[in-house]
Formats: structure tokens, C-alpha cells, sequence
């Protein structure tokens, strides 16, 4: 199974609508991807590790598939209506993306 991480950075003062971003980015995201997406989440930045600091992402979106071939091959068709979607809750860049193994889960 891999992960493929969108990854926003904190800036202050920056935009980040959450909210839109759980309950209506990401539901159209795996909508779009259809049944390759074996599973989705959000993580909400709330603090770095030094006592008083911001978080080095303001959110982190996880979407699960089985393999890189199973999400590129999902991701092609939806990609500009995922990407143009993004004005919609943030004025920041487009997020870093990495993919990831996952190789263990509790």
C-alpha cells in the first residue's frame, strides 16, 4: 500500500480553510479517484516541536492506494479539476507531494 501526502506549509498570516478543505476537497478528491482510493485523511498543524512555535505544515491530506501505478493512473483525469479547486481554500502555493510505502500501521 502506498500514501501519497499533500503537504501545505504554515505561513503566517496565510489562508488555509480546513473546514472546506475535510468536508469538501477532500470528499471530491476520492470521489474523482473513485475506488483506487482505499482511503483518505487530514491532518491540521497545530504547534512545531519547540514550545510556542507554529506547525511546519498548516495541513497534511493522506490519500491510500494499493500501489503508485493504481494512483497515476486515477489521478491523470482529475488533476486539473483537483488543482484548479485549490483557490478555493488556501492563497498558498500548491502543496509538496510526497509518496510513501506504508510499511506499518497500528
Amino acid at each position: 500500500m502506498i500514501k501519497v501526502s499533500f503537504l501545505y506549509p504554515y505561513r503566517e498570516n496565510g489562508r488555509f480553510d480546513v473546514d472546506y478543505y475535510c468536508n469538501r476537497h477532500m470528499p471530491l478528491a476520492a470521489a474523482r479517484l473513485g475506488d483506487a482510493v482505499k482511503g483518505w485523511s487530514v491532518d491540521a498543524g497545530l504547534a512545531g516541536a519547540a514550545p510556542g512555535s507554529p506547525p511546519p505544515h498548516v495541513a497534511v491530506g493522506h490519500l491510500l492506494f494499493d500501489s503508485v501505478e493504481a494512483f497515476q493512473k486515477a489521478v491523470v483525469p482529475a488533476a486539473r479539476e483537483l488543482q484548479s479547486d485549490l483557490a478555493n481554500y488556501s492563497d498558498g502555493p500548491a502543496p509538496t507531494i510526497q509518496i510513501s510505502e506504508v510499511r506499518a500501521a497500528v
